[in-house]
């Protein structure tokens, strides 16, 4: 009876060991999950630092340059988003302490996620992609066109990119990407694929549907998105002096 009674509680020792491992690999695997990242963010702003790369006599690949990074990337947790709204907004876990300041984009690993809005001291708002005020700029990657991309408040997992014109060739399955013109995002961010392509009658320009990348009912983490060159563009073009007088 004694051996009896050992047994049965060195079974249950091993299953409440077993609970609390499973538990602690839990919160590891949070931990690794944060750690990793914070390292994708530091290799992204590291890449940008990287304007391209040269072979030589010398070397398989070597650096031609360095330059300034343009972009600098900070990881952040999601810790709300909403999907159900026609103006819906994304919360993270990073603010004003963190360098967060307002129009800093944000992506994840599958694309781009929105834009920051409001930021406090230690958190930031933000639309999504999924909110009828904003709109980024994207391009056909196989063409390079680029048009503005929107969203109309319908179904959470189609955008509608718009300015292409018909003599533009294209097909269901390109890819679309974020354009040059974007002071929010670096060029060439995945945003989804082309779904469907309608040519309205008496139009000049394409309906596309978009299908995003992004499933935004289960992003949980991101990079908010720097564009260090951001201010000196904008006052360059807002003090830019008239042709006329050139």
């Amino acid at each position: 009876q004694k051996a009896r009674y050992l047994n049965s509680s060195n079974q249950i020792t091993a299953g409440v060991y077993n609970t609390f491992s499973s538990v602690g690999n839990y919160f590891r695997l949070a931990s690794v999950n944060k750690r990793l990242a914070r390292e994708n963010a530091m290799l992204k702003s590291l890449i940008a630092d990287l304007p391209y790369v040269r072979i030589t006599p010398y070397s398989v690949v070597s650096i031609a340059e360095f330059t300034d990074s343009v972009y600098r990337f900070k990881s952040a947790r999601v810790i709300n988003n909403s999907v159900d709204k026609q103006y819906n907004y994304i919360t993270l876990n990073k603010g004003r302490k963190h360098g967060i300041k307002p129009d800093m984009g944000v992506v994840c690993s599958e694309g781009i996620v929105g834009v920051i809005t409001h930021v406090s001291e230690s958190y930031s708002l933000g639309f999504s992609v999924l909110n009828k005020k904003w709109g980024a700029s994207a391009k056909l990657k196989k063409s390079g066109t680029f048009g503005p991309l929107s969203w109309d408040g319908n179904d959470a997992a189609f955008a509608n990119l718009t300015g292409i014109p018909f003599h533009v060739e294209l097909a269901v399955g390109d890819t679309v990407v974020t354009s040059s013109y974007s002071s929010v995002f670096p060029e060439g961010i995945m945003i989804g694929t082309v779904h469907s392509i309608e040519q309205p009658p008496g139009d000049n320009y394409y309906k596309i549907s978009v299908q995003l990348s992004v499933d935004f009912r289960s992003v949980s983490y991101v990079e908010i998105v720097e564009n260090l060159k951001k201010d000196e563009i904008r006052n360059l073009e807002r003090n830019k002096t008239d042709d006329s007088e050139l």
